[in-house]
């Protein structure tokens, strides 16, 4: 039994949280903590029973501070199944940030594009999901839309604030897979097939976790290469990192203007 109250306690301890709004930042997107003032920093380590983040492109940090006079808690290193983790593990931030009173939760990440219209540098309104992992049986996924898995409102917001910022905003369904090696040509075709926009190794058990509590979710794709058969170019992590942060100042921009908006939807 995961004690997420034990690990509450540590995190409020620390930081004494009392806000309202978490997010979980995606490969190479970590630099959106650094704009918070007031900042208290905790590393996964020192949380108690909390998993270790492994791969490249995610600090490991638990990130509180304000963004204007809005108390925030970020993710800054999420886990994934091909780390060898559980369901249960890969979503312990999502029932922390529960634990802590969190309301609204933006998910981020950085993901492939399936379709030809959503270029590498641009961003996704995750508006629908699949989990194309196949781990129960074989046949199409279930594709999730509205509540309890992504708000309208906050969906409305972001594209309000996509716009008001000139933003390449597109919105689309996110299809997660289980990775580690990226997908094939041939898988790109079946989830294109079934409607799917853009594909990652995340993410939807989080969306599912947090849709279970009650949360308000927004989830943000950066799309940063296209797909598998889509274009000649090799893929690699390495890639997805330094097109992330490359265009984590627009990325950022978007959040903030979501964030200055959040408090009229609550």
């Amino acid at each position: 039994m995961i004690n997420f109250g034990l690990m509450a306690e540590k995190v409020f301890d620390e930081t004494q949280f009392n806000g309202v709004t978490g997010i979980i930042l995606g490969s190479g997107l970590g630099k959106f903590a650094d704009i918070l003032n007031e900042k208290n920093i905790i590393s996964y380590n020192d949380i108690p029973h909390y998993p270790k983040s492994t791969v490249e492109g995610h600090d490991g940090e638990l990130v509180t501070g304000y963004f204007q006079d809005q108390k925030i808690i970020v993710g800054k290193g999420r886990f994934h199944f091909y780390e060898g983790y559980s369901f249960q593990e890969v979503v312990i931030p999502i029932h922390l940030f529960h634990e802590l009173g969190v309301k609204n939760i933006i998910i981020t990440n950085s993901s492939g594009s399936m379709n030809i219209n959503f270029v590498p540098g641009s961003f996704m309104v995750v508006k629908s999901h699949m989990d194309c992992t196949y781990r129960y049986d074989s046949k199409d996924p279930k594709l999730f839309s509205g509540n309890p898995y992504h708000c309208p409102q906050m969906i409305d917001l972001a594209i309000k604030a996509g716009k008001k910022l000139f933003l390449d905003l597109n919105i689309g369904t996110y299809c997660w897979t289980l990775g580690p090696s990226y997908e094939t040509p041939a898988e790109i075709l079946d989830m294109q097939r079934m409607g799917g926009d853009a594909v990652g190794m995340s993410t939807v058990p989080e969306i599912i976790s947090a849709g279970e509590l009650g949360m308000s979710i927004l989830t943000l794709s950066c799309l940063t290469n296209f797909a598998a058969g889509i274009s000649s170019t090799a893929l690699s992590h390495e890639e997805v990192i330094k097109s992330a942060e490359m265009n984590s100042e627009n990325f950022i921009e978007l959040i903030k203007e979501i964030l200055s908006e959040l408090p009229k939807l609550n």
